[in-house]
């Protein structure tokens, strides 16, 4: 859920057991952040040493991929998952150096917290008040074939952080006034919680049933009716250029994930108009979380969104549309069909979902607002 909650201590734990029991073991990558504890339990480890780089004059150590695939262990404990490597090695993030060390049949042991995971970007700086830059697809900590949660109480975190085991002394107080708050971290911990808990009901779902057998008047088997197939889920998200467009993408990849569906983003340009520089900036921003949670980015042309949408709907077979909250409409845009009226006008049998804006909640709408102001002066 956090810093200081003992993920390195547990998988040195983890990977000296392995050794015990004759595997090849080696540390690809150790950040101990100076704990007296953490370097001890690596004691008895080969550790694979770091290699320099020089970045704007300023010497970086990182992973020696070439080295530790060159020793082709059977297990290499990596820390530190969601790091972004210096510039001049092989891979920007060290998940991708994982999955060289993983495809070369080495197997990896690493870490990671929660607030890493990109899905819940929005979610996590809703809580804590901070966004996380370094981040990692979702499919990453997915694809693992286990994942062990390494639990804490935040009571226990804090004596922990004051004791001086999480950071050196003079930076407790900072930490204590920011991220490392009580209640930050127990709702780290219940987002911790429920991540691992949804990872395990996905995994224990059985993705192809089995069809029932069916027998006749003499209690033989007899062949399948023909019948409907069961129709797979597929999502469509509608997203804008506008930076809260990131929150509603992120949104409906877990419910993608939770439903076991695709997912499609589509963003709908005005036709024959140049995209400004901000525009192709946010457009690349976009298709880079696109590409990271593993969706697909559509943008198509048209004056008109909701017949675009509509219709690549249609197209896709979507059986759910997501967008985010409508704009007020004024002036004489209130004349006009609102987007979600046309959508569920012309999108019968599909379901369509508000992504709504958390930080929203307890507040009353504009529209209520201006609505109660009018009543007032009336």
């Amino acid at each position: 859920m956090a810093p200081g909650v003992g993920k390195t201590y547990r998988m040195l734990q983890e990977g000296a057991a392995e050794a015990d029991n004759g595997r090849d073991v080696v540390v690809g990558y150790l950040e101990s952040h100076g704990r007296a504890e953490t370097v001890a339990q690596a004691e008895g480890l080969e550790i694979v040493p770091r290699r320099s780089v020089v970045y704007r004059g300023t010497p970086l150590e990182e992973m020696d991929l070439p080295a530790v695939l060159a020793r082709k262990p059977e297990l290499c404990l990596i820390d530190e998952l969601a790091h972004t490597n210096a510039p001049g090695v092989e891979h920007e993030k060290r998940f991708e150096d994982v999955r060289d060390v993983i495809e070369a049949g080495i197997d990896v042991f690493s870490t990671v917290n929660v607030q890493h995971l990109e899905s819940l970007n929005d979610q996590v700086t809703q809580l804590t008040g901070s966004r996380t830059r370094e981040t990692i697809p979702d499919e990453v900590l997915s694809m693992a074939d286990e994942v062990v949660l390494i639990d804490l109480t935040p009571e226990a975190l804090i004596g922990r952080l004051r004791a001086g085991k999480v950071y050196p002394a003079e930076r407790v107080p900072a930490a204590l006034n920011n991220f490392f708050k009580i209640e930050n971290l127990s709702a780290l911990r219940e987002t911790a919680l429920r991540q691992v808990a949804e990872g395990v009901e996905v995994k224990r779902l059985v993705r192809e049933q089995t069809p029932a057998l069916r027998r006749d008047e003499e209690g033989l088997p007899a062949p399948p009716k023909d019948g409907p197939q069961a129709i797979a889920e597929r999502l469509l998200a509608l997203a804008t250029l506008a930076p809260h467009s990131e929150r509603v993408v992120r949104r409906a990849w877990r419910s993608a994930q939770r439903l076991d569906a695709e997912l499609d983003v589509l963003v709908v340009r005005p036709p024959g108009r140049e995209p400004s520089a901000e525009d192709r900036e946010r457009l690349e921003a976009l298709r880079r979380l696109v590409a990271m949670l593993g969706a697909r980015l559509r943008v198509e042309e048209g004056e008109d969104v909701a017949a675009v949408a509509i219709g690549v709907a249609r197209e896709l077979a979507a059986t759910y549309v997501l967008m985010g909250t409508p704009a007020p409409r004024r002036g004489l845009g209130r004349l006009n069909d609102p987007l979600l009226t046309r959508l569920l006008r012309g999108l019968p049998g599909v379901d369509i979902r508000i992504i709504a804006d958390p930080t929203l909640r307890g507040q009353g709408s504009e529209a209520e607002q201006t609505l109660a102001a009018e009543e007032v002066q009336g």
